[in-house]
């Protein structure tokens, strides 16, 4: 079985607005249906939970229903952090998913998850236990001078770099056991951290699948802008 997470515990100060950014209306529709309906609509997906900013419980639950999101089968209370949403989401289901079942963890600001990059995911995860959506740097990346913060004298060549993002897929006795770990041990869990690079501190190698550029994460006023302008966006066939 494959299980989509879709993390939408946060708040979103940084948006700016008045409720959280995954409720926001874009053309009639909340961020948050645009991403469930990516697995939605996806074949390989069985089913779906929601871990959610608690107190919207029951907008998630009105707004799949209004929406037709039938997948979804469960809406889990968010934490104080984001991998203490994640945590939270996995322990939900302990009794429910086998360790051999897929478990896709994907942000619910991410309205965009492409079937062809979900698909993917999903082949390599099953081939190696793992799979991250990534992609490459095309931007050149240097090193601030400890000594001087407004100069440099070293760069990291970009061929050796990979964006990381969600769509991430784990099996569930994998992800079950390392979220044990690391909140018993302390590791990985502050800060920025996230399930990729969680695993990568308890020890595990991670295994690259295909990203998207369209794959934008919802954080700022500009992204939104963005988000809205794929969606009126009109593919030229003649594009290879």
């Amino acid at each position: 079985m494959n299980i989509a997470i879709v993390i939408a515990g946060g708040s979103g100060r940084r948006m700016g607005q008045d409720i959280p950014k995954q409720f926001i209306n874009v053309y009639d529709k909340p961020v948050i249906i645009y991403t469930l309906e990516g697995f939605q609509n996806h074949p390989q997906i069985d089913c779906i939970e929601v871990v959610c900013i608690k107190g919207w419980e029951s907008v998630v639950w009105a707004y799949a229903k209004q929406f037709n999101i039938t997948k979804l089968k469960w809406i889990v209370p968010g934490g104080e952090t984001g991998q203490e949403s994640i945590r939270n989401g996995v322990y939900a289901l302990e009794g429910k998913a086998q360790p051999d079942d897929m478990i896709v963890i994907h942000d619910g600001v991410r309205p965009l998850v492409d079937e062809a990059v979900l698909t993917d995911v999903l082949l390599v995860a099953n081939k190696y236990g793992n799979a991250v959506t990534s992609m490459p740097y095309n931007e050149q990346i240097f090193v601030i001078n400890k000594n001087d913060p407004t100069t440099t004298n070293r760069y990291i060549p970009r061929e050796s770099l990979r964006r990381v993002s969600t769509p991430q897929a784990y099996h569930f006795g994998l992800l079950d056991s390392k979220y044990h770990e690391a909140f018993d041990k302390k590791i990985g869990i502050y800060g920025s951290s996230y399930t990729n690079t969680m695993m990568v501190e308890l020890g595990v190698t991670l295994h690259f699948a295909a990203g998207s550029d369209r794959n934008i994460k919802l954080t700022t006023k500009d992204n939104l802008e963005m988000f809205k302008a794929y969606l009126k966006l009109d593919k030229d066939n003649w594009l290879k």
